[in-house]
């Protein structure tokens, strides 16, 4: 068993910058949902494709990028002090997570007001914006909830969850050893295993059960954890960790499987299918097709995980500087993409255009304006530093 490596793995900067432009495309897709899903806007064209995209990213995009946080995270304090990791982690976690939510929350009310404005055929932007930053005003009440930046949130939470489990166990070195040792049969099985998707399936569906929804829950309502979806995510946050203790464990997970390709295949077949009765409760087979269905999200999950590892290993495993440009860009575009998003949803809603040309439209405006404001504003500045780090101490995009 190795026990971590330092050395860059150009592929994970390249699969977590994916992860989190992929969720910028999910959040642009929803307003062409073919049904009302409480979105700020829906638009006049809509697809049934645009359901199944949602409904297979959703599954993974997150699992993904916690597993990469976990796995940078050991790698960041094997190479640092105890006081210096915690101090990064408040720096580039903490910091945004507030200031950020200071700064976007009125700005996504302001979407919200906009966009039933515009299902009424005027919106007024002024008033709209207006409004969203007088809700500052009925503050502490909805402080630091209800926007997308509960991941970092989160994130923290893992960090600190990690630590105090890692504190505990070596105060116990037998317990600790063996922890140790079952962390890496589990990382080994996964790594050969063909069956991976199924075995990691069974735990993960106890998570999905008590989802409140048949997927998994977005915890953008309360600070309080959302102990279901605080399980998954640990879970898959910890498994990254075990990861960068065995990295040839990761390296072996992250080739192209046949067998991977397959348990996709069907099981997104299956969710597709069985999608449909999650609004049928009164079904007389209603448990049954929840348990099943659980059952195929949480494959999907744990095939699609190693196969976009593969991928980006197969196209990405050497230095590329656009590569390296976009993973550290990626985590500023996530930041402030969605006032981004929901405003090109709303000015693109009612235009006579088929829905894949404004979905493309709509994520391409995003992407520019990120990437222009990255430019100006934080690549070679303070705020660049405070999200990236130091440019020759970077480990990846967030260094989690």
């Amino acid at each position: 068993m190795h026990t971590g490596t330092s050395t860059r793995l150009h592929y994970l900067d390249a699969t977590r910058a994916l992860a989190l432009l992929l969720g910028i495309v999910f959040h642009a897709s929803l307003s062409f949902m073919p049904v009302f899903i409480g979105w700020a806007v829906m638009d006049v064209s809509t697809s049934n494709l645009v359901s199944a995209f949602a409904l297979v990213s959703h599954t993974f995009r997150m699992a993904l990028f916690f597993l990469i946080a976990g796995y940078f995270s050991r790698m960041t304090l094997n190479k640092t002090s105890m006081p210096s990791f915690l101090q990064s982690r408040a720096v580039r976690l903490g910091v945004p997570f507030v200031a950020g939510w200071f700064l976007l929350r009125p700005l996504l009310v302001s979407g919200w007001i906009a966009g039933a404005q515009s299902l009424r055929g005027d919106v007024d932007a002024v008033t709209a914006i207006y409004e969203g930053i007088a809700t500052l005003g009925s503050l502490p009440n909805g402080l630091l909830v209800g926007t997308h930046l509960w991941f970092l949130y989160y994130l923290m939470l893992f960090t600190v969850c990690a630590l105090a489990l890692r504190m505990c166990l070596v105060r116990i070195p037998v317990v600790h050893g063996i922890v140790v040792k079952l962390s890496s049969k589990l990382v080994s099985s996964m790594s050969v295993s063909h069956w991976s998707p199924v075995l990691m399936a069974l735990p993960t569906v106890l998570c999905l059960w008590w989802m409140n929804n048949w997927g998994i829950d977005t915890p953008d309502k309360s600070l309080v954890p959302h102990l279901p979806t605080f399980c998954l995510y640990f879970g898959s946050y910890l498994m990254g960790w075990s990861f960068q203790r065995d990295s040839l464990g990761l390296q072996s997970y992250s080739k192209l499987s046949l067998s991977h390709a397959v348990f996709a295949l069907v099981s997104i077949t299956a969710l597709i299918l069985l999608a449909p009765y999650e609004s049928q409760p009164g079904h007389p087979d209603f448990l049954g097709y929840k348990a099943a269905y659980a059952f195929a999200y949480a494959v999907t999950m744990w095939s699609m995980i190693p196969l976009t590892l593969g991928v980006c290993k197969a196209l990405f495993n050497t230095p590329k500087a656009w590569i390296s440009y976009l993973a550290n860009a990626s985590y500023w575009l996530y930041l402030i993409h969605l006032p981004l998003v929901i405003a090109l949803q709303i000015a693109v809603s009612e235009l006579p255009l088929h829905w894949s040309v404004k979905l493309t439209m709509v994520c391409s405006g995003t992407l520019f304006t990120g990437l222009l404001l990255y430019e100006i504003l934080v690549k070679k500045s303070w705020l660049g530093r405070i999200l990236n780090g130091q440019e020759k101490q970077r480990v990846g995009l967030i260094k989690t």
